[in-house]
């Protein structure tokens, strides 16, 4: 067997930082450790936070506005730290000792918000009626864990994905083929732990406390540590390449520079390494394109660019540098239209969660189910919807489209834009109907009413069929567009769409209780939702989603791939 047989040819190393050997390392043979340790990583986070709307109210006494706002500020926050660990992943640290280093402040942020639930002068003191009275410092105690949980979460989220993708060399189309069912079979994990933790761990937290509701998750996370670093000797890993941030200003400076510089016609011109690798340490070569022309200022080379016999980077960048930044700024709209689209999924643990608390929550005549558990159905949605998109949906669509994946990523996230629309119609209706029940019997002051909380499955279940198409497009599609040396940051940036989407769930919510409370009014979201007009909401979110559709239909006709030349190590 040839030499270049033997190893792989995009750069990957073994965990002794030498050349990755084929046979021994990646594939599928690493990914059970990197989706175990997904699967258990997820089954803390969502244990923890799938109800934690309810546990703002309840044991730290907060209404509903107020509990739905910390929510979706958290959740936003575990959406933005990503980009603190993507950078340091991507310049100096890697992926696979970012998220070693990350998971021990995650599992020391789970330890104490544990220890703020179940130690007694930890835990806010409740009254015989149930009614908590939590002290400032309890209060504080409970969120500095949440924000630690949210800083180690983002050490894991941008990297793990990437990491797994990594397993499998884009340079070996054997390997290439499995890497799209890599994400699907990512995702699928995700929702396998997501599974537990909104069924079992929901009604331990409900029905046997909050210490045990928070200590299970915090077990989970230090099983998902493990099952990391069981994987170390199969892994390959991806070089850091130095700052991509310092690289993406030295061409937006070398460009300003030159502005009254002319670019020349024959592009084969413009600068760049007559080597087989790119001066960009862990990424292949970029092929020249023809949009954002102004960047190719910086790839123009003169005289004044040199100094003592080496390129100043400030002044001259290669055209891959110039079409790294070009990618990121190509992606940045698809990146923005899926923020609407992270708005409606985040309704699942706030708004979902109140309307479902007003339900009839029992199963037979004792069972009573938690309303933050109907998200089972959001989970139960995407395991059936990954295998059969895998198995059944692509090979179908390929007989069409020619496409090897059967969508494009693009249509594929479009799809699921469209199927997002009908899981905000289908809330808004239900609580049309909740509504009218309530006024036809004059049901406004019972807690609960009778009418089944399993009314609430289609609208779970749709948005985990969007999750299928949008997500896990949007996943490959980051993975792929990005950089080589800027995955970790390109993952990042997608998960970012979450973030903004819980803010702007926050801003909307904000905006619509100061609007809608005017003149001494309940408004659309009061602590008692029988008085309130919570499909509004709903119907707002649908009304926005329909117009973020358009816009993106709009911007991914005219979205321009990236070309990737050649391999690292030459072919």
């Amino acid at each position: 067997m040839a030499e270049d047989d033997i190893y792989t040819k995009d750069g990957t190393t073994d965990f002794r930082n030498n050349p990755a050997v084929k046979k021994e390392t990646g594939t599928w043979r690493a990914c059970p450790y990197i989706l175990g340790n997904e699967c258990s990583e997820r089954l803390a986070y969502y244990g923890m936070g799938t109800n934690l709307v309810t546990y703002l109210k309840v044991q730290l006494n907060q209404h509903s506005v107020t509990a739905v706002n910390n929510v979706t500020n958290w959740s936003g926050t575990c959406y933005i730290t990503p980009l603190i660990g993507a950078f340091l992943a991507d310049a100096y640290l890697g992926r696979y000792w970012t998220i070693a280093s990350f998971s021990i402040i995650y599992v020391f942020g789970m330890t104490l918000l544990t220890l703020s639930a179940s130690v007694h002068s930890l835990r806010p003191f409740c009254d015989e009626k149930g009614v908590c009275h939590p002290k400032e410092t309890q209060s504080a105690l409970a969120f500095i864990a949440l924000y630690l949980i949210a800083l180690g979460t983002g050490g894991i989220k941008p990297c793990v994905s990437s990491f797994g993708a990594d397993q499998f060399d884009d340079n070996d189309d054997a390997e290439k083929k499995h890497k799209s069912s890599f994400f699907n079979w990512f995702y699928f994990s995700i929702n396998i732990g997501a599974l537990i933790a909104s069924s079992v761990l929901v009604w331990i937290q409900m029905n046997v406390g909050w210490g045990w509701g928070f200590g299970i998750p915090a077990v989970a996370m230090a099983i998902a540590v493990v099952s990391f670093f069981s994987g170390t000797r199969l892994y390959r890993n991806q070089k850091p390449g130095g700052s991509p941030l310092t690289r993406l200003g030295q061409v937006l400076v070398a460009s300003l520079r030159k502005f009254r510089v002319e670019v020349p016609a024959d592009k084969s011109l413009l600068y760049e390494t007559a080597d087989e690798e790119s001066v960009v340490k862990g990424s292949r070569k970029l092929d020249h394109t023809k949009q954002l022309s102004f960047l190719d200022k910086a790839a123009v080379e003169m005289q004044t660019d040199h100094i003592k016999g080496s390129v100043n980077p400030w002044r001259l960048c290669t055209v891959t540098q110039v079409e790294e930044l070009k990618s990121i700024i190509r992606l940045l709209p698809i990146w923005a239209t899926g923020i609407i689209f992270a708005t409606v999924y985040g309704q699942m643990s706030t708004l979902f969660v109140l309307q479902g608390s007003t339900m009839d929550l029992h199963m037979g005549h004792s069972f009573e189910i938690p309303s933050a558990s109907l998200s089972i159905f959001d989970t139960i949605s995407v395991i059936f919807w990954v295998p059969v998109y895998d198995r059944i949906i692509v090979p179908f669509a390929r007989k069409f489209t020619g496409h090897k994946n059967g969508f494009t990523q693009l249509q594929r996230i479009g799809i699921g834009l469209v199927i997002s629309i009908f899981s905000m119609l289908a809330a808004g209706i239900l609580e049309l109907v909740r509504l009218r029940m309530v006024r036809r019997h004059h049901y406004y002051t019972l807690d609960h009413v009778p009418m089944s909380i399993f009314w609430q499955v289609p609208q779970y279940f749709i948005i985990g069929c969007a999750e299928v198409f949008t997500f896990i497009g949007q996943l490959e599609f980051f993975y792929e567009q990005a950089p080589d040396a800027m995955r970790s940051m390109c993952s990042a940036l997608s998960l970012t769409t979450v973030a903004l989407g819980n803010y702007l769930s926050t801003l909307l919510v904000t905006i619509v209780t100061g609007i809608s409370t005017r003149n001494g009014k309940l408004g659309w979201i009061p602590d008692n939702l029988n008085y309130g007009h919570l499909h509004y909401f709903f119907w707002l979110l649908a009304v926005l989603s329909v117009l973020n559709l358009g816009v993106y239909l709009f911007v991914a006709k005219w979205y321009t791939y990236k070309r990737a030349v050649g391999s690292l190590r030459g072919t």
